[in-house]
């Protein structure tokens, strides 16, 4: 048995080896990057240039970077409502934009297993609110998101509720409204700035009236030969997940302990039967409402 020794300081030493200090989570996810880097430099490097001729979008959200690893200098980033409106025009083959957009036009496949979706709490997607809810006669919305927009109408219709949504005129002054409808990054920014509002997160009011996840964006996929294009998306995703804990680290949007919190754990990116099922609930209430006509998705591998 190792003989215990007081220092000279009067505390206790074991004769035992000195420890070496813990890693932080930042300096763990950064010595994983360094051990793996020539897979990781191997698989990058393979997605380069990989989507030629096809053309595909994004959204310049910290939610949809895991989705994007590899292909960032081949992807178009953009808001939601753009992206739209250019796979609309043929000028991208695929972007991943609100469900919406699938579900109100005949004419996009979904890429299965991808999704921007939350069980739940998502952070990013919520209404800000002076006084209780059902006293909103107006609500400023954030015109980014056709998606999160529709689940707004639905939430509010299920209340009984039809207050006049009107477009936010800016970002800069949406503190001083008393009701205003977010998204993205730009809502992260404001619910962790000073606002005076109570925060209804539309995750938590879609799990709470369903008790399913709610599906905020997928890939759309023009109905032309892309097999091509499938797989590379596919093979994105999987680097990003792989890499996951290397991007919150790396990233720069907000501060580390939100970003492992907001895409370790409020978002997830998997498109399966719970998920599918989300879907249906909400085209169902689309329907009931009136918010129509809605197609049934088609899903692709």
């Amino acid at each position: 048995m190792k003989e215990r020794k007081d220092s000279k300081d009067g505390k206790e030493e074991t004769g035992g080896p000195r420890l070496a200090p813990a890693e932080t989570a930042e300096e763990l996810a950064h010595r994983f990057e360094r051990e793996t880097r020539p897979e990781l430099r191997q698989r990058e490097t393979a997605l380069e240039d990989s989507l030629a001729p096809f053309r595909a979008g994004s959204v310049p959200y910290l939610n949809a970077a895991p989705l994007t690893r590899g292909l960032e200098e081949q992807i178009v980033f953009m808001p939601p409502s753009e992206l739209a409106r250019r796979l609309r025009g043929e000028e991208l083959d695929a972007a991943l934009v609100s469900v919406t957009e699938v579900l109100l036009n005949d004419r996009y496949d979904i890429l299965d297993g991808i999704a921007v979706a939350s069980l739940g709490e998502v952070q990013s997607v919520f209404l800000a609110h002076r006084g209780p809810v059902e006293e909103a006669r107006e609500i400023y919305c954030d015109p980014a998101s056709l998606a999160s927009l529709n689940l707004l109408k639905v939430l509010l219709a299920e209340r009984g509720l039809k207050p006049r949504l009107r477009p936010l005129p800016d970002y800069e002054g949406a503190a001083k409204l008393d009701h205003v409808f977010m998204i993205g990054d730009r809502a992260i920014e404001f619910s962790r700035a000073a606002h005076g509002h109570e925060i209804l997160d539309l995750g938590t009011a879609w799990y709470d009236l369903t008790g399913l996840p709610f599906v905020y964006a997928v890939w759309a996929l023009r109905r032309i030969p892309n097999a091509a294009l499938r797989r590379r998306l596919r093979e994105a995703k999987a680097f990003g997940m792989d890499t996951l804990d290397y991007l919150i680290s790396s990233r720069t949007e907000f501060d580390y302990n939100f970003r492992k919190d907001y895409l370790g754990w409020h978002i997830h990116y998997h498109l399966g039967s719970d998920e599918r099922r989300g879907i249906a609930k909400f085209m169902e209430l689309l329907r009931q409402h009136g918010l129509g006509p809605v197609y049934e998705p088609r899903y692709v591998l």
